[in-house]
């Protein structure tokens, strides 16, 4: 009896060994998050929509569009339209919410519009009382980029760019005290580099076309300038032009931009790849706050009436995520997982005043897979 408890000791130990092992092969010690506002799953998969690229109301020249993204296959369609993605990342990570491959991604939240879906994606968890508009009200959930800059290694080395100017109330900069440049703020940190002054000078001279959202390259260079500036450790970059394309009606420029953002995210994944501090030691983590219509009534539009607006997608790449592509297999994840998985891949714990969805356990080393469809 003795043998056998040391025995069974010997076993926990080992396997309590054999865990602290498998968190120091984490690698990862910086988070890029980056989240483009209502791009649907649609032509993440299959690149433009047939549809819609032949609709007068929707394209101003249909040739002209056709020639940049068009082509029967569907595979090669997608590859022009966000050639980035589909030649690099899906080759160094995974990609998730293929629906035609059964592979899904969905919202919890019930409202499926921009500010439940980034509070949702920020925390982990929904907060439909609370939660439940647009408006500038500051968040009451604290987000998982205020938890991590709460840490030790953490502290002022976290910091969000966005295009819509809603972003310092869904962060509730007031209460985190996060660096965060939104809207149609300027660069303000000390030192301004020559690039983030004459961003400040151009942005002041190049009208948007909307009231509350700025044009997505001056989010990019903002968050660029940061970047090589400030080594954050977690930096979060959100592009707003695909959403407000789309409500607009104007498929071409939505196109335009999805096209002009995976030139982005390849700026900032290349920069990475040969800056030391990051390269070999940096997650990308990319997805969306909602998705939105499918028929060309409601493409436009999305929210708790619309169907397939509550249908996302995400993509993780990273030292520590096994690169398997594109995930074909039937199952169900959703939106409310990349919390968990963002401080999960930064070794720390995150618990929330709430329940939050569990990390992604495929895109984790030595975790097995539970949200595979039964």
């Amino acid at each position: 009896m003795r043998h056998i408890t040391t025995l069974v000791v010997l076993i926990l130990l080992l396997c309590g060994h054999k865990g602290l092992l498998a968190q120091k092969k984490l690698k990862t010690e910086n988070i890029i998050l980056i989240t483009l506002d209502g791009f649907r799953w649609r032509e993440l998969f299959t690149g433009a929509d047939k549809d819609l690229i032949s609709e007068k109301d929707f394209v101003k020249d249909e040739e002209a569009l056709k020639s940049l993204f068009w082509h029967d296959d569907p595979l090669v369609r997608r590859q022009k339209l966000l050639p980035f993605i589909w030649t690099t990342l899906v080759q160094e990570g995974q990609i998730y919410g293929n629906r035609q491959l059964n592979n899904k991604v969905n919202l919890h939240n019930k409202h499926r519009f921009s500010y439940p879906g980034y509070n949702e994606i920020l925390t982990g968890f929904t907060d439909d009382r609370r939660v439940d508009s647009n408006d500038k009200k500051d968040n009451p959930n604290k987000t998982v980029l205020e938890f991590i800059n709460e840490q030790k290694g953490f502290r002022k080395k976290v910091a969000a760019f966005g295009s819509w100017d809603v972003f310092p109330y869904i962060l509730n900069k007031n209460r985190s005290g996060l660096l965060i440049n939104a809207g149609f703020d300027t660069a303000s940190t000390p030192h301004l580099t020559n690039h983030e002054k004459f961003l400040n000078k151009m942005q002041a001279q190049v009208p948007s076309p909307w009231l509350n959202v700025r044009l997505d390259a001056f989010t990019h260079y903002f968050a660029m300038e940061h970047l090589k500036k400030a080594s954050p450790r977690v930096l979060y970059v959100a592009y707003g032009e695909t959403d407000d394309f789309a409500h607009d009606g104007n498929y071409e420029a939505y196109l335009k931009s999805a096209h002009q953002t995976d030139a982005f995210i390849k700026n900032l994944w290349t920069w990475v790849q040969h800056s030391p501090k990051y390269r070999n030691k940096t997650t990308f983590i990319i997805t969306t706050d909602h998705g939105r219509g499918n028929t060309k009534k409601s493409w436009q539009d999305h929210g708790s009436n619309v169907g397939e607006a509550d249908e996302t997608w995400f993509i993780v790449a990273g030292p520590d995520t096994e690169a398997l592509g594109e995930l074909k297999e039937p199952a169900q994840y959703h939106t409310d997982q990349v919390a968990q998985t963002i401080t999960t891949l930064l070794g720390l714990k995150y618990t929330p005043e709430k329940a939050a969805g569990e990390a992604i356990k495929t895109a984790l080393p030595n975790l097995p897979n539970k949200n595979s469809a039964k």
